[in-house]
């Protein structure tokens, strides 16, 4: 019975886990050391007002590049690009994490934080004009 129940437990958090996102979660923490070492592209999908009004530092502003995000991307497939909306309810990443995917990037990750996590925790945004 242990063993019937191990694996139903197995089979529901692998399925879960693929409804739930295609996209691995990256941290706060981790999000600040990749960006300090200009290793990943950020992608903001919350919309060009709120963008303008503050976003992650280095962020690009999804909704009014999408039509030509592949400018806004380094020809490495494999770099890093972290997609973020306003927060952990939010879905609207997967926008940006699949235009990017489309384009052929193999390491697409979402900061489920999004932009509410990151005030939250007491980082920085910078501004548009």
């Amino acid at each position: 019975m242990k063993k019937i129940i191990a694996t139903l437990a197995c089979a529901i958090i692998a399925a879960s886990t693929a409804f739930a996102g295609e996209y691995e979660d990256i941290s706060i923490t981790e999000l600040k050391e990749k960006i300090k070492a200009k290793e990943v592209v950020v992608l903001d999908v919350n919309g060009s007002a709120s963008y303008k009004k503050g976003h992650i530092p280095s962020a690009v502003d999804f909704r009014a590049n999408k039509d030509t995000l592949a400018k806004h991307l380094p020809e490495q497939k494999d770099v890093l690009v972290v997609a973020y909306c306003g927060g952990p309810s939010c879905s609207a990443y997967k926008a940006a994490a699949n235009a990017a995917a489309e384009l052929g990037y193999t390491n697409v990750k979402h900061l489920s934080a999004g932009i509410s996590g990151w005030l939250q925790a007491g980082e920085g945004t910078e501004k548009a004009e």
